[in-house]
């Protein structure tokens, strides 16, 4: 059966637009990416989309990386990716045979948790970044385990770099070698444990690719317009937004 007809007009609008919504996020526009993995979930179901979603992720990375490779910031890399690497090994064995219903119900928690981490952070306006070994471990735990549960580590990873106080390009190119890093270390347990990446998904995938593409282009020239102070703003809110959309999905 032809991949196009096995999804309707809608669902197929919804995949595009997440396509599109992935490309922007990973261009710097950190918080928008919860709504796309929440139209994906809408059409493929919670745990089956991270399957779709996951190569898309990949290769925005990729672009990524390309872009923003001199902004770097190598030190964060290595306090993050290692605790993040355990949170995925984690998220592995709890999450392959783990009931639809519940899976939600703790995506859920995981974005309560973030929509108060968020909030507070904001209104206490901490002026010196945290230095306890606590917080990276934290982080990078609960960004490991969430990724490989729904790609929802975007949540955590921007609560980090926000505590950091990293500039905007900063902030963005030191984002970028981290997923790539960690969505490549996902994809072999995705293919081989899980088994929800396959020949139909990857057909979607390359379906969507050009949606992916024009999404980076888009948020590449709306980064480039936006100020460092109101890049930490933004990112805040998007994270807040995209936060509430995915706790209220039913």
């Amino acid at each position: 059966m032809n991949i196009i007809t096995l999804y309707s007009l809608t669902q197929w609008l919804l995949i595009l637009l997440a396509a599109f919504i992935i490309g922007m996020s990973k261009a710097g526009l950190k918080g928008v990416d919860m709504l796309s993995v929440t139209l994906m979930a809408f059409v493929f179901g919670s745990k089956s989309s991270t399957g779709i979603v996951l190569p898309l992720l990949c290769m925005a990375d990729i672009a990524a990386v390309l872009y923003y490779n001199r902004h770097a910031q190598w030190k964060h890399f290595w306090k993050l990716v290692p605790w993040m690497m355990v949170g995925i090994l984690l998220g592995v064995y709890l999450g392959k045979d783990m009931n639809e219903v519940v899976f939600r119900k703790i995506m859920a928690l995981i974005i309560l948790i973030t929509i108060v981490i968020v909030v507070v952070m904001e209104y206490r306006k901490t002026v010196q970044p945290p230095k306890s070994p606590f917080f990276a471990v934290s982080s990078g735990l609960a960004a490991g385990f969430t990724t490989m549960l729904g790609n929802l580590a975007g949540a955590f990873a921007n609560l980090y770099f926000l505590a950091m106080q990293m500039p905007k390009n900063d902030f963005i190119g030191t984002a970028a070698w981290i997923f790539l890093f960690m969505n490549l270390f996902k994809l072999p347990f995705q293919i081989f444990y899980w088994n929800n990446i396959n020949v139909e998904s990857i057909k979607i995938d390359l379906l969507v690719l050009p949606f992916l593409a024009g999404g980076f282009g888009v948020g590449i020239r709306i980064i480039g317009k936006i100020k460092d102070g109101q890049y930490r703003k933004l990112v805040i809110l998007l994270t807040l937004i995209g936060s509430i959309i995915m706790l209220v999905k039913r």
